[in-house]
């Protein structure tokens, strides 16, 4: 019997690398992606386990998995940081801090050689 690619294991291995790079976005994108790809992973785990023998790419979900849950831990502390920071700060206390931040770097982002 010929073997087939698990369905979706190269788009967990996306959405989990995608889960760590988006988990400066307030942490909640970066969360959207983790929680699918963790669900994908389950569903295609499940499927792996009844028949292995069918499948190939089980290591593009393992990978994925693992991004998913460290992109989940990322993403959860960032929130809960920029939850303290409104909570502690407020909206003008962060608008001030950026402010003060573009003053010191003279507006500049990166400072160039």
């Amino acid at each position: 019997m010929e073997q087939q690619k698990l369905p979706n294991s190269t788009l967990i291995l996306v959405f989990g690398i995608l889960s760590i790079l988006t988990c400066c976005c307030y942490g909640v994108l970066g969360l959207i992606f983790a929680i699918i790809a963790l669900v994908m992973a389950k569903k295609a785990t499940a499927l792996y386990v009844e028949a292995p023998e069918q499948y190939t790419g089980f290591n593009n979900v393992k990978t994925g998995r693992i991004l998913a849950i460290i992109g989940l831990i990322l993403n959860l502390i960032y929130l809960g940081y920029v939850i303290w920071l409104f909570a502690t700060l407020g909206m003008e206390g962060i608008m001030e801090m950026n402010q003060d931040i573009m003053e010191q770097y003279g507006g500049k982002l990166f400072l160039l050689p």
